[in-house]
């Protein structure tokens, strides 16, 4: 699907979702200060509470570390068989003594960069951040060049990066909507390379540690938890529904508690309280248009394309299709000759219109039946001499 199809589609659902009158963002409430839900599928935005507003990102800076690898693996610039030594800076800043989440990698020690994104993605090592950050770029700043170069690519306006792991520094900032395209960008563009997010745990060095996103067992397949002081408990996760999936990322709360309460709620409320609907299907047949002059009297017509909106659950109840033909139609009429449209109405209010197209094509009749024609019509038109006048 090109871009210009994706945006058509995109703005015929939001057409149809605000004709409908629904307001998703009214009909739910989280504590969270900032959070944003995403549907994959139409990227349509079913809940925001200042989703622009920048705020440190914690861990959660830990997803762009990990496009950054996935890309350099992608390209061939990286291997997950590379091993790289563990500084002592690693270990200072990111290492057992450090107070944050650690891989508790060992000071020196040669690491490959498989472990690394494991412990990266599962155990949010800080160490395995710098590690990664050193070894693929040389040093931690030069590897936030290269994260703010692919955020940029990516389209997260509203974010910048100073380090790989997340831990408070000035001018570091993200946005919950940026973050809701990161994730986003990551299960569409590495789809080998998502499950890692959905593993439970892992095991290094000796230590077996839990993933700590609180809804991969409440039906997430990830992302990524954060918290610092000053961000607050924050969450990225997806999840996946009878074929939907959608994105949502939070911060702000004020414990793991209150961060996996509203997560749940803001997670179900997307995945129950919505569905996808097909108005139209390309190329089923919805009514025909009358012809005149041709070989047939009317002609099928048919939706080039499908037509599916998500839209709040129920909110269809009431609305009718109606087939207009734009008729009669002067044969000769070609194949996919636009012929009409299938009306969408509720309560006699016009809701969605899409254009409907010839499904065949109809030759002109021969001269004996437009002949023919011709004195049926006229015979048709005349009036009756049996009938009686006052």
């Amino acid at each position: 699907m090109t871009f210009h199809r994706a945006l058509v589609r995109l703005l015929a659902a939001l057409a149809l979702l605000a004709a409908l009158g629904a307001a998703p963002a009214s009909a739910f409430e989280t504590k969270a200060p900032t959070a944003i839900l995403l549907d994959v599928g139409t990227g349509h935005i079913l809940y925001e509470k200042n989703a622009d507003e920048p705020i440190p990102p914690a861990s959660l800076a830990k997803l762009m570390t990990a496009a950054v690898v996935f890309d350099m693996i992608k390209s061939g610039e990286a291997s997950r068989n590379d091993t790289f030594e563990v500084s002592e800076k690693a270990w200072r800043e990111g290492g057992a003594n450090s107070g944050g989440s650690t891989m508790f990698l060992p000071v020196r020690k040669q690491v490959s960069l498989g472990d690394l994104i494991k412990g990266l993605i599962i155990q949010s090592g800080n160490d395995a951040a710098i590690v990664i950050a050193e070894g693929l770029a040389g040093s931690v700043p030069q590897f936030a060049e290269k994260m703010n170069a692919e955020a940029k690519a990516i389209g997260l306006s509203h974010s910048h990066f100073v380090n790989p792991h997340g831990l408070p520094a000035e001018g570091q900032k993200v946005t919950m909507r940026d973050l809701a395209v990161l994730a986003d960008y990551l299960i569409k563009t590495f789809p080998n390379e998502y499950p890692l997010f959905s593993e439970e745990s892992f095991r290094f060095n000796g230590i077996t540690q839990k993933n700590r996103n609180p809804l991969l067992s409440l039906g997430a397949d990830g992302l990524k938890t954060g918290h610092t002081s000053a961000s607050g408990y924050g969450l990225v996760a997806s999840a996946k529904k009878d074929g939907r999936r959608i994105v949502l990322a939070m911060s702000g709360m004020t414990s793991t508690e209150e961060r996996a309460r509203e997560a749940k709620r803001l997670m179900d409320f997307g995945l129950q309280d919505f569905e996808e609907v097909t108005l139209v299907k390309a190329g089923e047949p919805l009514g025909g248009a009358t012809v005149a002059g041709g070989s047939t009297g009317t002609v099928p017509l048919v939706a080039r394309k499908d037509l599916t909106v998500l839209v709040p659950r129920g909110s269809l109840s009431g609305v009718e299709r109606r087939i207009l033909g734009n008729g009669p139609l002067p044969a000769p009429v070609e194949k996919g000759q636009r012929a009409g449209w299938a009306m969408f109405t509720r309560g006699g209010e016009t809701l969605q219109e899409v254009p409907l197209f010839a499904a065949e094509a109809v030759s002109r009749a021969s001269v004996l039946s437009r002949i023919a024609g011709t004195i049926a019509d006229q015979f048709a038109r005349a009036p009756d001499p049996t009938s009686a006048s006052d």
